[in-house]
């Protein structure tokens, strides 16, 4: 929740930039949906609005950080912020009472108030219903922020009276920027924010120990498939298929190798600085040398092709050994 809304903006520049406005030009809506996957900022974002919202010594839209409105609010005890999370797997009746509840008491410390209410999407039939009514008649100096990734489970009645802000998925370069920064090695980084455009999915998978060893034997199957390739074949009954022992792993398996011939097809249009895998980089650089860009992306198109019948009723291991002659070709 200390994020700043010039930090905020590399994650989502549309919505930042339009919440700034109108905190400068005093027109905030008295209702958000921001709706977007999960790990886009939509959290952070509507903290961040509340700190603006709530802060008493800002001269911007950026919060001071140091009143007593915002360090409450860092702390979780405002009294005028409300957060309504699901109990269980739904956000029922009840808890939207309880805040029709509290709304009717005057703010403890100002007339202002503001409510979010998280995973909205979870919301029962009736909850949905007195949130509407709660919603068609706001009072002055209130804002609601409802969160979702399920846009289309909000009712659009509940839709049409919110300002509905989409928030993008993250972009692979800043997911490798935030785990760099939390001290990820580099490499590492590089391929998990391939692997899901979530930062906390990819923080985590960084430092897994199996993506690091699926990382390596990806390795290990590149280098015999150029190096000895007599051997690629013993490598797939021995090693790959006893590792990636489902379809959902083996489907992770063909990324991290697809990730590497895309990265000599980077090397040979002259992108180095979008490669993945960087430890390689020299070995890459002399394979792209000598491998002409039609090859290359045939075996991209085969590793596509093979993840594509990966989920059909085709045999893995049968997949993965016609694959293995497919990249050796050439």
């Amino acid at each position: 929740m200390n994020r700043t809304w010039k930090e905020l903006e590399a994650y989502q520049p549309r919505v930042l930039k339009l919440l700034e406005n109108s905190i400068r030009k005093k027109r905030l809506a008295h209702a958000y949906l921001f709706e977007g996957k999960k790990g886009t900022g939509k959290k952070e974002t509507a903290f961040l609005l509340a700190k603006s919202f709530f802060c008493t010594d800002r001269e911007t839209a950026e919060p001071c950080g140091d009143c007593s409105s915002c360090r409450r609010i860092e702390s979780g005890n405002h009294p005028d912020l409300h957060v309504i999370e699901p109990e269980g797997l739904s956000i029922k009746k009840h808890q939207i009472q309880s805040l029709q509840e509290e709304f009717s008491k005057k703010g403890l410390e100002s007339s202002k108030k503001f409510y979010m209410i998280s995973h909205a999407d979870k919301m029962t039939a009736n909850a949905a219903n007195s949130l509407l009514k709660f919603l068609e008649e706001p009072g002055a100096d209130t804002i609601a922020v409802l969160t979702t990734s399920q846009v289309h489970s909000i009712l659009d009645t509940i839709q049409s009276r919110c300002q509905v802000l989409p928030f993008s998925p993250l972009p692979s370069y800043i997911i490798r920027q935030e785990l760099e920064k939390e001290g990820v090695i580099g490499y590492m980084a590089a391929a998990a924010a391939q692997m899901t455009n979530n930062l906390g999915d990819a923080s985590e998978l960084s430092r897994n120990d199996w993506f690091a060893e699926a990382r390596a034997l990806v390795i290990k199957l590149y280098e015999a498939l150029t190096v000895r390739k007599e051997q690629a074949i013993v490598f797939i009954h021995t090693q790959w298929m006893p590792f990636f022992s489902d379809k959902d792993l083996q489907a992770q398996g063909l990324d991290l190798l697809l990730f590497l011939y895309k990265d000599l097809l980077s090397i040979q249009v002259g992108m180095e600085d979008a490669i993945i895998y960087i430890d390689m980089k020299e070995s890459l650089k002399q394979e792209a040398l000598q491998t002409g860009q039609q090859r290359i992306t045939e075996k991209v198109l085969s590793i596509l092709e093979t993840k594509r019948r990966l989920h059909s009723n085709a045999n893995p291991q049968l997949l993965m050994e016609q694959l293995v002659l497919a990249l050796q070709e050439g």
